[in-house]
Parts: C-alpha cells; structure tokens; sequence
C-alpha cells in the first residue's frame, strides 16, 4: 500500500480523526476536500455555512501544512473528483465518514462503485460524526428508537473509543493539484454577527466552555439572556469538533452540568439515528397527523412577519432577530419559534425548516428537521398537540425582558417583564413604542384554528 486518500466531508479536523489515522498508515496521504456541486443544487450551501466552511477549510490546511501536508481542494461532483484524485496519485484506498442523510448514501454508493470498477476500494469509517454508529442500538420491535429516553438509556451504556490524537505527520505526494482554498470575505449577504470557523476556533470555544461554562449549564441553558449554551453546535455540524471526545471530557468535568450537555450530544445521535432509518423524514412527517397546514402562500403576510420578527411578541421577534443577526439562536428560541410557527400562526413545518436551512450556521438536516418535526407534532414528541406559550415561556426563561431589549431596540425602554405584553402598556409609554407592531394574531384564536386543522382535538 503505497498512497491514500482522505475525503473530509463533515469532519474537518485532526483531532480524533479516524480516517486519517488509518489512512496516514501508508507511505503518502492525499487529504481531499471537494467542494460538492450536488450539496450546492440540493440548497444547503447558504452563505453563512459557505463562510463557516472556508474557516474551516483554511485552518485545516494551516494544520497540515504544519505537519508536512496540505489539503487537496476541487470542485465538482465528488465521484468524479473521487476518482480523479485517485488516477493521479495510484492510490489504493479512500478513507471517509460515515453520514446518515439520503444524499449521503447515495454518494457513498455511487463512490463505491466507481472505486471498485478501477480496482480500488472505500472504507467507511463509524463514530466520527456521531458517538454511538446510527443504527448500533435498537429496540426489540423496530430498527430504530422513535422515543429518546429509552433511547438514551442504551446510550449511556454504550463504551466509546478513545479519541485519537491528532498526527505528528504526514506526506501528500508531489504535484497533486489544488484549487485556491475559499475565503468568506468574497461572499455576499452574511450574518453580521457570525462566527468564526474552524478546528482552531472550536478547540478554543471548548477549553473556555469547560473550563467556565458547563458546570453552570444544567441551571443556566434555558436562560435566553444568560445564553448559558456551549455555542458548539456550528462545529459539531462541520465536524471541527468530535462528538466522542466531547463526550469524554465532558464525562471528565463531571456534575450535573456536563450529564445535562452529554444528554444533548445524546440527542444529537438520536435524530441521527432516526433520519438514518427513516430518510424521507427530512421532507415528510415522521408521524402524520393529517394536518390542513396553511402555506406560505396562503399564510404569506403571516410568514413575513415571522421572518422579520415583526410578529408583535417580543421573544419570538427578539430570537428570529438574533437568527438574522448571527447566524444562529438560542436553542430554548428555536423552540420558541417553531411552536409559535406551526401551532399558533398553524403555518407548515417545512416552511420553517427551509427558512432556518437558508440562515443557521449549525443548519443540519438531522437536527434541522427533526426538532422542526418535534414542534410541529409530526416527529417523536410524544405530546404532539403541546403549544407553547410566548409570553408565559418569556416571563420563564426572560423573567426581566434582558434578551428581548437586547434584540428589539423599540422596547428598549420598556423596563421589567412588562416588555413581554407591550400591546397592554398605555398612554406615553405605548407612544413611545409606535413602531412596534401589534400581535399578528391572539394567542387563543391561533390555539383555536390549530385544534380546528388537526382534526378537532
């Protein structure tokens, strides 16, 4: 064995890093990243991930660079390219992640084929975009979990691999070409807050997290002004950052707050799981409920105020803002934000699910679509006609209105939790906050037409 490739798709990183241990084994390694016209039709290249992933793809060939390499950049379609690379430098073996989407086992396939007609081969590696495989836990009666606590509960008892260091070396062949890596200052219409990419970046976000973050986390996730989150969503997606060895330092901290953050990368596994053995739930419902969802035609002037955050409640208005604004959002807002989408203005999952592919940084079909299923009721929740309240949920996780004054300047000064039912405040002060609208719709007629679409319940 003389040369192999390492194709990165979601796991741009060094750190516990399979692939690359196992294909680092040979004389020479082409570490390749294609830039997928396929992901790039399919709608998922939105700027603000386009920008995320030139970070990152920039900070790994810094760290390859540093240890002899430097990542192999081409476009096109990644069979093709595949077995371009592979033409040119004889190389055996492709090495790569295992992923859970439609598109993802299509291209593996197809990939596989097309290595073995030339004689070559694709091996698939486990756990490198996951901590336990898809598919590795099932229950008695079925091929996947559609509940997450019992789910989680196998989890748990799952033994996790080490996580393996990061080379000290490596050797790409002479004359492979490369394409200039991308760069986020020549894109177009990103968020003004958004973060900074790459294994560096998330490396450093998580030394901070657990050194000052996660102890406090199972107290403090919930606070919308706190933003008590790791943050590390964003890399978990681009795979800067590895779920097992997250699990494992988080089990290293120990406490309350680090079995609370562990529970979310349990989560994280469990939509995996269930979008690996059900892949039409990225589009349809997991569980109808045969719903007479008005759509963004119909719904058009509804949606809009959505979007802009102009629905006339505070905290739903103040965490579609922060969406816009940073590329991501508090994640006790994105419930916030879906329920009030689908169950109070009754407007079609999808339609959220698609608008949230187009902004979020960490925007992942699995989880993407999955929590908007959860929300709407057609998913795993197993109280699928729960409707969350705006204001009750504000007062809750906002009791002093900190983050909807961060987020919606024309109630700056509106003081305490007043500022969560500015449509009830008289006089000067109403007039003070003429430019915020009134409410789209009343809670109680949103929660009537809901109960009326889903069959009358």
């Amino acid at each position: 064995m003389n040369v192999s490739i390492v194709l990165f798709t979601a796991d741009l990183r060094l750190h516990d890093h399979p692939p690359l241990r196992t294909a680092n084994e040979s004389r020479e390694v082409v570490p390749l990243f294609v830039r997928d016209r396929g992901v790039t039709g399919a709608g998922f290249a939105a700027p603000n991930r386009l920008a995320f992933l030139a970070d990152c793809l920039r900070d790994l060939d810094g760290g390859l660079r540093e240890r002899g390499g430097r990542l192999i950049v081409r476009s096109g379609d990644v069979v093709e390219e595949v077995c371009k690379v592979a033409a040119e430098t004889d190389a055996d073996e492709v090495h790569m992640a295992a992923d859970v989407s439609a598109y993802a086992h299509r291209r593996e396939l197809r990939l596989r084929r097309a290595l073995e007609a030339e004689g070559r081969r694709l091996h698939v590696h486990d756990t490198v975009t996951t901590a336990v495989t898809p598919g590795a836990l099932t229950p008695a009666s079925s091929d996947h979990f559609a509940v997450f606590t019992p789910y989680y509960r196998q989890w748990t008892g799952v033994h996790l691999r080490e996580a393996l260091a990061a080379p000290r070396a490596l050797r790409v062949p002479d004359g492979v070409g490369s394409e200039e890596l991308p760069s986020r200052t020549r894109l177009q219409g990103l968020a003004a807050g958004l973060a900074e990419g790459g294994e560096t970046a998330g490396r450093r976000r998580l030394a901070s997290w657990l050194r000052a973050g996660i102890a406090s986390y199972e107290d403090q996730h919930d606070d919308l002004a706190g933003d008590g989150t790791s943050r590390l969503s964003p890399h978990l997606h681009f795979g800067t950052l590895s779920p097992v060895e997250l699990v494992h330092r988080a089990r290293a901290a120990g406490g309350p707050g680090a079995e609370a953050f562990v529970r979310q990368l349990a989560w994280r596994d469990f939509h995996r799981q269930v979008l690996a053995a059900r892949p039409t739930a990225a589009t349809a419902d997991y569980r109808t409920k045969r719903d007479r969802w008005r759509s963004e035609r119909t719904a058009r002037e509804d949606v809009r105020a959505w979007k802009e955050g102009r629905t006339g409640y505070p905290v739903i208005d103040a965490a579609m803002r922060q969406l816009r604004h940073e590329g991501w959002m508090h994640n006790r807002g994105r419930l916030l934000t879906a329920s009030f989408l689908t169950k109070t203005l009754y407007v079609d999952w999808r339609v959220g699910a698609r608008h949230f592919l187009e902004l979020l940084v960490d925007g992942d079909v699995a989880n993407n679509q999955l929590n908007w299923q959860w929300m709407a009721g057609t998913g795993t929740d197993s109280r699928p006609n729960r409707v969350l309240n705006p204001v009750t949920q504000a007062r809750r996780y906002d009791p002093d209105g900190a983050y909807v004054r961060r987020w919606v300047p024309e109630l700056a000064a509106v003081e305490g939790p007043a500022v969560h039912e500015p449509w009830k405040l008289q006089g000067l002060d109403r007039a003070a906050i003429d430019d915020y609208p009134d409410p789209v719709v009343e809670l109680s007629a949103g929660l009537a037409r809901f109960r009326q679409g889903r069959g009358g319940d």
